[in-house]
């Protein structure tokens, strides 16, 4: 609040100074409604400010003069000499208030009643109140009659301290304009690639009479630079201050009930960023408010708080500013979306069908496009998201959606380096240079040649063993697709840099570490923003331009390539190819282990002296919680030195399973050949050439989290063929195996919309087993569909749920119901349906 007053002091200084003059200028010219219009307008603005900041004594006064202007402006009030006065003597005490609140801090003591009187008088036309003149007004202020004492009194006290207030405003501030600071940042730039061609001659000459010299211009330099980039950074809760009241009044006009929670609004940036980025966030923070938050009653019905939350945070990530928009509303409905979407031509209704709910949801960013069903004085005309995209999208940055029906939306926002000066590391590749920012670098490592450091691989992709951790590794020759340069006729040796991006770390391996710099960023040019990788340009001290790296880019485009290369070997979720990633592992003696890599969040190396036992259970302090660790049967509890874990993990609760060793990562077909004789294990497969022992994950789970399966909730003939729908990626995998153990040809989809999808292609299937919550169509809402006619009509349908919802899952249709995950009873149930379709 002290910097949004020192700022509204500012402001109606200035403000107080342009009133003076447009109203000596409106009587001498009482017709000029475009001065009339900026005198309200401004009285408009201080009292509106005032009434925000909690100043009751200096908002009256204005409220007064503005019902005056107001008048006047209406034609039902004369502009006259008088009239004019009294708004004169109103400024005076505005001023006056003005001044005390600079000195102290707030308003000084007293009230304007005389005046205020005045003023009403005025504007009510009473009798007595000044007469309209059309004489010419005098070079001085006056009135057509002598105004009441206490006035005169205090337009006398406001001129003895106007030259003084305005002073005192004005050696504090001064308005620049940002044409001024670009060009002076641009002067600055090229005295900063001056400065270092200076430093770099001296390092190859001996004995320079120029070394002092050059090392103090150096010094100004960088304190120069320091200065001006400060002269155009604003922390971004100048922006912000203003939500907290627009979603009072919001939530009050919307019958809502709306937290608002902030953090990072001392988060700095180009002010000329935060103009341009001023009205998506307002408009992002009020389409939250309209669209995602329910009603109380509505929340409370879903099983929510009556009151919802938006949260708003800033942060510094990679040399951008990333903004993060989050609400724990309704969420995104990719049905209603895509249903919009087909019947405004945006996608047809087989490209539809192929679509991810990531693409379904960036359908809300299109031109016009709104799933309002009614347009209202605060969203429904479609003109919003689109706009907020292109502004943002202007300035080079970048707007991301991740949603859940029911859980609420997540919008971040990415904006790049415009023009700045950062500090940064030179590295090389392929006989070529780039830089990367050196706040996202934590350090360089030359794996095989420092303990404890090196590259191994997990199937076919790279990962960076550093000390305790495994990091993902990224080349960026491979990323770049440029030909690495042989020195000597041998491949230079790899180099990693460790980034941080947001809460995580990768590694990039390039050839070599060339230096720091302080280096002046541009922003990359339109033809190759659509490269990931690059975050802008710069010119380097030898007049070289190089590339600057953008390690947010280069950790997105990785997931990017990781993701496209999945779906080209599956193009219709699970269509054709039903092989899976198996991790093999060591634990114990005899032959060697396995589960689906999909069902393991996170691979880590943990100490062993970090590991605590309550009672009989294992476990770890690991990312702010207790995470339980499971001991595969041989494995002994707690050795010395470093436990391989494997990490699972729903819902963010972690569990844990310590295992001897991570020996590979082995797509296979699945086939269990030898069924399991001890518990904890499906059974016996061949993959990669070896008997492997398939592990019960499920088995293992339950022993230290006897809950995870209801958290969301054997020999059959092989040409069973079973669908399974379900939503969550963990339990899809995790079933799959489990009835691909029991002998049955499985084929699994990720949503209700997919399956349908198979059945109108005209696959065949025995069984259906699916969820009952999923996002989109739900379960119930699939079986309905299905027993409404078509291929599947007759289909056993299975239930799978964590909660007591018999009457209604056979109502609409299903032919048993399973909690999850009870596996026995889930055989058995499939068992008992194919054999009773078998006999009809």
């Amino acid at each position: 609040m002290d910097d949004l007053l020192r700022d509204f002091i500012s402001e109606t200084a200035e403000s107080l100074a342009e009133l003076d003059l447009a109203l000596i200028r409106l009587e001498r010219h009482p017709d000029d409604n475009q001065t009339l219009s900026l005198i309200f307008r401004l009285m408009h603005t201080i009292k509106g400010t005032c009434g925000f900041l909690g100043l009751p004594r200096l908002e009256k006064l204005a409220h007064a003069a503005e019902t005056v202007l107001d008048g006047m402006r209406g034609g039902t009030l004369p502009v006259s000499s008088g009239g004019v006065g009294l708004i004169l003597s109103a400024i005076d005490g505005i001023r006056h208030i003005v001044s005390t609140l600079e000195r102290s801090g707030h308003e000084p003591e007293g009230a304007d009643a005389t005046l205020i009187t005045a003023l009403d008088s005025y504007a009510a036309g009473i009798t007595g109140a000044p007469a309209p003149s059309s004489a010419p007004a005098a070079a001085s202020v006056r009135m057509d009659r002598p105004p009441e004492p206490a006035a005169a009194e205090l337009s006398a006290a406001a001129t003895e301290v106007m030259d003084q207030t305005a002073t005192s405003v004005r050696g504090q501030t001064i308005r620049v304009s940002v044409d001024v600071l670009e060009s002076l940042m641009t002067v600055v730039s090229e005295l900063v690639l001056t400065r270092n061609q200076f430093l770099q001659h001296l390092r190859t000459s001996e004995g320079s009479d120029l070394t002092g010299s050059v090392q103090r211009l150096s010094h100004l330099t960088s304190e120069l630079q320091e200065r001006v980039m400060k002269t155009r950074m604003q922390p971004i809760g100048n922006v912000w201050n203003i939500l907290p009241r627009q979603i009072r009044d919001l939530a009050h006009d919307l019958g809502k009930r709306i937290d608002l929670v902030m953090r990072g609004a001392d988060t700095e940036l180009d002010r000329q960023v935060l103009e341009l980025i001023k009205d998506p966030l307002t408009h992002m923070i009020r389409n939250s408010a309209d669209h995602g938050i329910e009603l109380p009653d509505v929340r409370v019905a879903a099983g929510k708080a009556p009151g919802g939350t938006i949260r708003l945070s800033a942060r510094h990530e990679g040399g951008h500013v990333v903004i993060e928009i989050e609400d724990d509303g309704r969420g995104i409905d990719t049905a209603r979306v895509l249903e919009k979407a087909i019947a405004q031509g945006l996608v047809t209704s087989a490209r539809a069908a192929t679509l991810s709910e990531e693409e379904v949801q960036r359908f809300i960013f299109a031109p016009g496009f709104s799933t309002a069903s009614a347009v209202t004085a605060v969203s429904g005309r479609g003109v919003g998201m689109d706009v907020v995209r292109t502004n943002i999208e202007q300035i080079g940055g970048s707007i991301a959606v991740h949603s859940m029906l029911g859980r609420g939306s997540r919008f971040v926002i990415k904006i790049p380096l415009t023009l700045a000066i950062v500090s940064a590391l030179i590295v090389g590749c392929a006989g070529e240079r780039f830089a990367i920012p050196q706040a996202s670098v934590v350090e360089v490592v030359r794996p095989g040649m420092q303990a404890g450091i090196a590259i191994e691989n997990v199937g076919a992709q790279p990962v960076l063993r550093l000390r305790e951790e495994l990091l993902p590794l990224v080349r960026l020759a491979t990323l770049l697709e440029i030909e690495a340069v042989d020195v000597g006729g041998e491949r230079p040796t790899d180099t990693v840099a460790v980034l941080t991006v947001g809460g995580a770390r990768l590694g990039l391996i390039v050839d070599g570490i060339f230096d720091t710099e302080e280096i002046v960023v541009k922003p990359v040019n339109t033809m190759l923003r659509h490269i990931a990788a690059f975050g802008g340009n710069t010119i380097l001290e030898d007049g070289s331009v190089i590339m600057i790296l953008d390690p947010t880019g280069i950790a997105r485009h990785a997931r990017v390539e990781a993701a496209a290369a999945s779906d080209e070997r599956a193009p219709d979720a699970g269509d054709e190819d039903d092989s899976l990633d198996m991790l093999l592992l060591r634990a114990g003696p005899g032959a060697p282990c396995a589960l689906p890599l999909s069902l393991i969040a996170r691979l880590e190396s943990i100490p062993s002296d970090q590991i605590e036992l309550s009672g009989e259970t294992m476990m770890v302090q690991y990312r702010g919680k207790l995470m339980p660790l499971i001991a595969i049967e041989g494995v002994p509890s707690i050795a010395a030195g470093p436990r391989a874990v494997l990490v699972f993990e729903e819902d963010n609760r972690p569990v844990g399973m310590i295992v001897d060793a991570i020996l590979d990562v082995v797509p296979t077909s699945l086939k269990i050949e030898l069924r399991p004789d001890r518990p904890g294990f499906l059974g016996t497969a061949v993959i990669a050439g070896r008997a492997t022992d398939v592990v019960d994950t499920s088995f293992w789970l339950a022993r230290v989290a006897s809950d995870w399966f209801n958290r969301k909730t054997s020999q059959e003939n092989a040409r069973n063929r079973l669908l399974v729908v379900d939503d969550s990626r963990f339990f899809r995998q995790l079933v799959a195996p489990t009835l691909s153990a029991a002998g049955y040809d499985v084929t699994v989809v990720e949503s209700a919309e997919a399956a349908l999808g198979m059945r109108d292609r005209g696959r065949s299937f025995d069984a259906i087993v699916s969820d009952l919550e999923m996002p989109g169509m739900d379960g119930l809402t699939l079986a309905r569909t299905l027993r409404e006619g078509g291929q599947w009509s007759t289909l056993p349908i299975l239930a799978l749920t964590s909660r007591d919802a018999g009457r209604q899952a056979r109502e609409a249709g299903f032919t048993d119901i399973v909690r999850k995950f009870e596996r026995d009873k889930l055989l058995e149930s499939l068992s008992a349906c194919l054999s009773e379709t078998l006999a009809a």
